[in-house]
């Protein structure tokens, strides 16, 4: 009988041999006892590997964990499709119309559910309690490749349309769909080999559906803490109603749109409630005399600086004069900047901020007196003053632009009566189908990643490096104070990345194969052939999307 191959592994420096054909999982419980979190993937020489594929060359391996950004989503993908298959279990598919993962909600994830049941906190701890019993039973998930044709048969004949229309974009002439114990469903990404990996989750009745609580990147072992913001909550169900009524609230039903020649009026109509949106803002602000800071604050590339232009003109149209203050230019000097552990000046904390200065400026304009503005040269790393100089009298207004917007730290001198606190985010409400959500944050840097090509001349590579620390300032600086803003502003776009597309796809092409960053690249891109591209040809050049792609008319 012919010996079978060896193959060598490296993991983590040391050597293994194993026969040809072992699946990952065989080597990833053989070094288990090294890593405190379950391994969900494997990275083999930058490729990531589910655990039920087989050594089939010499490779070295790096073990994904939920500590890693791959692992945590896979364990999300995993969970939902336990849930689902509890869902259907404990209440009977024929009995579920439809069940819609919506979007994340503070280390959660808010599902709708409908059909001929009543949904109450009893129904949702017996699917918990399957939920349960099926990880403990250690369920494979099984993943296989279908014809597309098959696949579309298939969801439509299990009520799931919204994929059977997703697939009837698709050029591959396969798909892989996963079952677990005989229910079907269709994921983008990777998911764990069986129900025993997925052991941390609860589900709670929560508004008008429920949502599925999980572990966080940074524990992964024990469950986020739950305290969604009322207010983005709320601005995200908004947004859902809003996408309906578009007959866009998926990416099956955008193509569907682009496909039917009808993209130019789905641009027009929904910057049409966009500007709506603003101008009611504006009002409202109007309303309010005693108003003369309008403080907007909100995350990387959620398009603040447009709005601003965009508030400004709509305040004048109200009657106000609205004057554009950068926090920027309030920059302490770069030798008093402080620096993080690393030894790098922070320039994303309140500390590199010099708040008195502008508190005394800001209180000095509210009491009719005349300031000289400063302006920061970036280059030099100082405050400079070039004769700027501002005096309020009636009917002007502020609109001050920055990240520290919204903490009261930062304008603690100032009346409450005279600010009025924004929070803009791009909160994505559009997903690939009911159970594949789109994150947030994966519509902001594909924003951040055309806009530092087009404007800084930054690669696609150096985005998504550096991308990571901009998501910690954030969580620092920003998500704490949202719920502090008057009012929430969606910058969302429901036809924006099928615009993007044609953009980013040549920026993504370009990360090298042999990076760190060509994993994220690469989910990214297979991300994006799930849309139709749209021309940027009829994006109005007042729309947010301009801050990004270019050819707009403001100054941004």
């Amino acid at each position: 009988m012919e010996e079978k191959k060896m193959v060598k592994v490296t993991v983590d420096g040391e050597e293994y041999a194993y026969p040809y054909g072992t699946p990952y999982r065989t080597v990833a419980a053989d070094v288990q006892h090294k890593i405190p979190w379950d391994i969900l993937l494997v990275n083999r020489d930058g490729k990531l590997c589910e655990l039920h594929k087989v050594l089939d060359r010499d490779c070295t391996l790096r073990m994904v964990t939920a500590q890693d950004k791959p692992g945590i989503q896979t364990y999300e993908r995993s969970a939902v499709f336990l849930m689902l298959k509890a869902f259907h279990d404990v209440v009977g598919s024929e009995r579920v119309e439809r069940l819609s993962v919506e979007y994340s909600l503070s280390s959660a994830l808010f599902v709708l559910a409908r059909g001929s049941f009543t949904l109450d906190q009893a129904l949702l701890d017996r699917v918990e309690a399957r939920m349960r019993e099926l990880s403990s039973q250690a369920v494979p998930i099984e993943k296989r490749s279908v014809s597309t044709d098959d696949a579309v048969d298939l969801f439509q004949k299990a009520r799931m349309f919204h994929k059977a229309r997703l697939f009837e974009f698709r050029i591959n002439s396969h798909v892989n769909v996963y079952s677990l114990d005989g229910f079907v469903d269709y994921f983008y990404g990777y998911m764990a080999p069986d129900t025993g990996y997925i052991k941390c989750f609860g589900l709670e009745l929560f508004e008008s559906g429920f949502v599925l609580r999980l572990p966080t990147q940074k524990n992964p072992k024990e469950l986020g803490e739950f305290r969604p913001s009322q207010k983005v909550f709320r601005e995200l169900y908004a947004s859902t109603l809003r996408s309906q009524a578009l007959d866009a609230s998926s990416v099956a039903e955008l193509n569907t749109t682009i496909s039917q020649g009808r993209a130019t009026p789905l641009i027009l109509a929904h910057e049409a409630m966009m500007e709506k949106k603003i101008g009611d803002i504006a009002a409202e602000i109007a309303g309010r005399r005693e108003v003369r800071f309008v403080m907007i604050a909100g995350p990387s590339s959620s398009g603040k600086t447009t709005f601003s232009h965009r508030l400004s003109t709509q305040l004048w149209a109200c009657g106000l004069r609205p004057h554009a203050i950068a926090t920027d230019n309030y920059f302490k000097n770069r030798v008093d900047t402080p620096r993080d552990e690393k030894g790098n000046y922070d320039f994303e904390g309140l500390g590199a901020m010099d708040v008195e200065q502008f508190n005394t400026d800001m209180v000095r304009l509210l009491n009719g007196e005349t300031v000289e503005l400063p302006t920061y040269n970036f280059k030099k790393g100082v405050r400079e003053y070039n004769g700027n100089f501002l005096t309020l009298g009636d009917g002007d207004v502020l609109v001050i632009e920055g990240i520290h917007c919204l903490n009261e730290q930062f304008t603690h001198s100032l009346p409450q009566q005279s600010k009025y606190r924004i929070y803009i985010s791009c909160l994505t409400t559009l997903n690939i189908d009911d159970h594949n959500r789109i994150p947030t944050t994966d519509a902001r840097l594909l924003r951040r990643i055309e806009r530092d090509a087009r404007t800084r001349g930054h690669s696609a590579q150096a985005t998504i490096k550096m991308w990571p620390s901009v998501r910690r300032g954030e969580e620092e600086n920003i998500f704490p104070f949202q719920d502090s803003a008057d009012m929430i502003f969606n910058s969302a776009l429901i036809y924006e990345t099928a615009v993007l597309k044609p953009y980013v796809q040549p920026l993504l092409f370009g990360v090298p194969r042999d990076s760190e960053e060509y994993i994220e690249a690469k989910r990214l891109l297979k991300f994006l052939n799930y849309f139709l591209p749209i021309p940027a040809d009829d994006v109005p050049k007042t729309s947010l999307m301009r801050e990004f792609i270019g050819g707009g008319c403001y100054q941004v």
